[in-house]
C-alpha cells in the first residue's frame, strides 16, 4: 500500500495545493483512463463492464487523509473558518451516493444532499437567475439574423442593389453584396471576436467581458438602422460581429462553469433556446413593423439591441464564475460565488474542492501559460486535441446541415417559391415558432439520452426533409397551395429535426468539454469554426440559389448530402459527456481516438444493426467509457 504521508507540492503562479502525484496511486497517467473490471453474467461468464473508467481520483487516498488535505486546502487559502466544513464536503466528493452513512455530515447538511438528488432540478435563485440572464444574451444572435433575415427583403432596393418594384437582387455583384453584409458578423465573430476572448477575460473577467460585449451589441444594431449605404451597413455589422464572437465564446463557458454536473446539459442548453426564442422573436419584430413603409428594414435590424440591453444591465447582479477565480488565485472570493451558486454551503465546498482537485492536475500537464501557449495546446495535447476534434465537428456540423440558409434567408426563400413578402414574413414566423416549441423538449433529454445519441439520431432526418423540401421546389404545377405547402412543410420538419439534436448541442458540447486552463481558446476556436463558416454559408448561398448556379434545389440537395458527412464526423469524434462533472470530462477524453473510433465501429455500430436493424435479442456491448459509481454498481449486482 502506498505511503500518502509524503509533503505535497504546490503550484507556484496559484498556489494550488497537489497531491503527491509520485506515488503508486498515481502512477496512473492524466492521459490514460484506468482500465475495466469485470462482472459475472448469468452464465457465470467474466464479462467487461466498461473498457475505460472515468476514475473520481479523491479516492485513491484514505477518507482520513482526504479530510486533512482538504482542511489544509482551507487553511492556506485564508478560508480557515471552513475548514470543517471542506472536510466533510471532501468526504463527500470522494463518494457522492454514500452521504447517508457518513456519520461525520450535520443533520441539515445530509438533509440538503438528500434533497439535492432527490430534485434534479433544485438549486439556488441566484443561479437560476444567472443561468437565464446569460440564455437572453443568446437572444441578440438569433434577434439580429432574423432581423436582416427581414430586411433582406427591402434594404437591397433601399441601396439599389435590387428591383424597386419586384424587390428581386440584381444578379452578379449586388448577390455579392447581399451576402457579405449578411456575412460579415459572422466572419468577424469567427476570425476577431472569438480570439479576443481570452484578454478580455483575463482583464476583466466572465461578467465584464460580457458587460463588455453586451455594450457593442447594444450599440451597433442602433447604428445598423441608422445606416445611409451599404458601405455604412457593412462597417456596422462589422463591428457587431466582433462582439458577437467574443460573447458567444464567453456566455456558454460561464454557464458551464456555474452549472451543477447532473443538469449543466439542460441549464447550458438554455443558451440555445434563448438563441431560438431570439430568433422567434426578430421574426415577431419584423411582422409588427412591417406596414411602416421604407423605415421597416431599419426597425428590423435596430430592435436587436433589446436583448443586448438586458443582459448588460443584468449582469453586474450575477456573482463571478467561480472556476474562473480559482484559475486566478483568489478562492476565497471563488468559494463565496459557488455559495451563492448552490442551494447549501455542503454542496457548495463540495464541488468548489473537487473542481480544485481536478484543477491541480491540469496545471501538472500545462505546456505554457501564455496565450498561444495555451492555443497550441488545443492541438497538440492528445487529450485537449480530442476534445477539440469533438467540439469543432459539432461547431461545424451545425453550418453543414443547413439551418441557418432558413435562419438567414427564409423570407427570401418562401418570396421565391411564390409567398408575397407579408405572406413570407408569417411563414418565417412559423419556422421561429417551431424552433422554440422543439426545443424545450431537449431541455429533459440532453442529460439522460445524452449529446451524441440527439446528434446521431436527428441527421438522417435532417438529410431526408432538406432533400424533400428541395426537390419540392421543382413543383411548378398545379394551384399555389399545393406548390408551397410541401416545401413549407419540409423545412418545419427539418427544423423540429434540428431542434431536438444538433441544434441544442453545439454550444452546449463545446462549452463543457475543454480542461480549466484551456477553456477561453478552445471555446474561441470552436466559436471561430462555427462563426467562419456561417459567414461562408451566409455569403455564398445568395449566388448558390441563383437558377445559373445551382439553382435552389441544388443548393438544398448539397446541403442535404452535407447532413450525412457531419453525421459520420459525429459517429467518429464526439465522445459522450452527459452527466458527468467538467473535470471528469478529462477522463472521457483520455481515450485514444483510434481506439475509439475501433470500438465504435466493431463493437457498438454491429451490435446497433442487430439489435434495432435486424430486430436480434442480444445484449449489450460493454461502453467504452463509465463512471466509477456506475461500475461499482454493477459489480455489485
Amino acid at each position: 500500500m502506498a505511503d500518502h504521508s509524503s509533503p505535497d507540492s504546490h503550484d507556484e503562479k496559484t498556489g494550488a495545493r497537489l497531491p503527491d502525484y509520485s506515488s503508486p496511486d498515481y502512477h496512473h497517467e492524466k492521459t490514460t483512463a484506468r482500465s475495466q473490471p469485470e462482472m459475472a453474467d448469468p452464465t457465470g461468464r467474466r464479462q467487461s463492464v466498461a473498457l475505460n473508467i472515468v476514475e473520481n481520483p479523491l479516492r485513491r487516498f484514505s477518507p482520513e487523509k482526504t479530510v486533512a488535505d482538504a482542511r489544509l486546502f482551507a487553511e492556506s487559502h485564508d478560508m480557515s473558518e471552513h475548514a470543517d466544513l471542506f472536510g466533510r464536503a471532501a468526504l463527500v466528493a470522494r463518494n457522492p451516493d454514500s452521504f447517508d452513512n457518513m456519520t461525520e455530515l450535520e443533520g441539515p447538511e445530509r438533509e440538503a444532499l438528500a434533497y439535492e438528488r432527490d430534485h434534479k432540478w433544485h438549486g439556488s435563485k441566484m443561479l437560476w437567475y444567472s443561468i437565464s440572464l446569460c440564455a437572453i444574451g443568446a437572444a441578440t444572435q438569433g434577434w439580429d439574423q432574423t432581423g436582416s433575415n427581414g430586411a433582406n427583403l427591402s434594404f437591397p432596393a433601399e441601396f439599389g442593389l435590387a428591383d424597386p418594384v419586384t424587390q428581386e437582387v440584381y444578379p452578379g455583384r449586388p448577390e455579392w453584396i447581399v451576402g457579405v453584409v449578411n456575412a460579415i458578423i459572422f466572419l468577424t465573430a469567427g476570425l476577431i471576436g472569438a480570439f479576443i476572448v481570452d484578454p478580455l477575460n483575463h482583464y476583466f473577467g466572465r461578467r465584464g467581458e460580457i458587460f463588455i460585449t453586451a455594450c457593442i451589441l447594444t450599440a451597433t444594431p442602433i447604428g445598423s438602422g441608422f445606416a445611409q449605404s451599404w458601405q455604412g451597413l457593412f462597417a456596422a455589422r462589422f463591428v457587431m460581429g466582433i462582439g458577437i464572437g467574443a460573447k458567444n465564446a464567453t456566455v456558454p463557458i460561464y454557464s458551464a462553469e456555474m452549472a451543477p454536473a447532473r443538469i449543466r446539459g439542460a441549464l447550458v442548453m438554455f443558451w440555445q433556446l434563448w438563441v431560438v426564442a431570439g430568433i422567434f422573436l426578430g421574426f415577431c419584430a419584423n411582422v409588427i413593423v412591417k406596414d411602416t413603409g421604407d423605415i421597416s428594414w431599419r426597425l428590423q435590424l435596430g430592435s436587436a439591441f433589446i436583448p443586448s440591453f438586458v443582459l448588460g444591465i443584468g449582469i453586474f447582479f450575477c456573482p463571478e464564475s467561480p472556476r474562473w477565480l480559482m484559475k486566478h488565485g483568489q478562492y476565497a472570493k471563488g468559494f463565496r460565488s459557488m455559495v451563492r451558486l448552490r442551494s447549501h454551503p455542503i454542496i457548495a465546498a463540495r464541488d468548489f474542492y473537487y473542481s480544485n482537485v481536478i484543477y491541480a492536475e491540469e496545471l501538472k500537464l500545462a505546456r505554457g501559460a501564455g496565450y498561444f501557449a495555451r492555443l497550441w495546446d488545443c492541438f497538440a495535447v492528445p487529450r485537449i486535441r480530442r476534445a477539440n476534434y469533438g467540439a469543432s465537428t459539432v461547431m461545424i456540423a451545425q453550418q453543414m446541415c443547413g439551418i441557418n440558409i432558413i435562419s438567414f434567408y427564409s423570407s427570401s426563400i418562401f418570396q421565391r417559391v411564390g409567398y408575397t413578402a407579408e405572406q413570407a414574413l408569417y411563414a418565417s414566423l412559423g419556422y421561429g415558432a417551431i424552433q422554440v416549441v422543439f426545443t424545450i423538449p431537449t431541455l429533459f433529454l440532453i442529460d439522460t439520452k445524452g449529446r451524441r445519441t440527439l446528434t446521431l439520431i436527428t441527421f438522417p432526418f435532417m438529410c431526408i426533409f432538406l432533400l424533400a423540401a428541395g426537390l419540392s421546389l421543382l413543383k411548378t404545377t398545379g394551384s399555389r397551395g399545393e406548390q408551397i405547402g410541401p416545401v413549407v412543410l419540409f423545412v418545419y420538419l427539418f427544423t423540429i429535426a434540428y431542434s431536438l439534436g444538433e441544434g441544442p448541442v453545439a454550444f452546449q458540447y463545446s462549452a463543457e468539454v475543454f480542461p480549466t486552463i484551456q477553456r477561453e481558446q478552445g471555446m474561441a476556436w470552436a466559436v471561430c469554426i462555427n462563426n467562419t463558416f456561417a459567414g461562408i454559408l451566409s455569403l455564398t448561398f445568395p449566388r448558390m440559389q441563383s437558377d445559373d448556379v445551382m439553382t435552389p434545389t441544388g443548393a438544398f440537395g448539397f446541403y442535404a448530402g452535407l447532413n450525412l458527412a457531419a453525421w459520420f464526423m459525429v459517429f467518429c469524434f464526439v465522445r459522450e459527456t452527459k452527466q458527468l462533472t467538467l473535470e471528469e470530462l478529462d477522463q472521457v477524453f483520455s481515450v485514444p481516438t483510434r481506439k475509439f473510433i475501433g470500438h465504435e465501429l466493431t463493437v457498438w455500430l454491429p451490435w446497433f444493426i442487430k439489435r434495432y436493424i435486424l430486430r436480434k435479442n442480444i445484449a449489450k456491448p460493454p461502453q467504452i467509457i463509465e463512471k466509477e459509481d456506475k461500475v461499482k454498481e454493477l459489480i455489485d449486482e
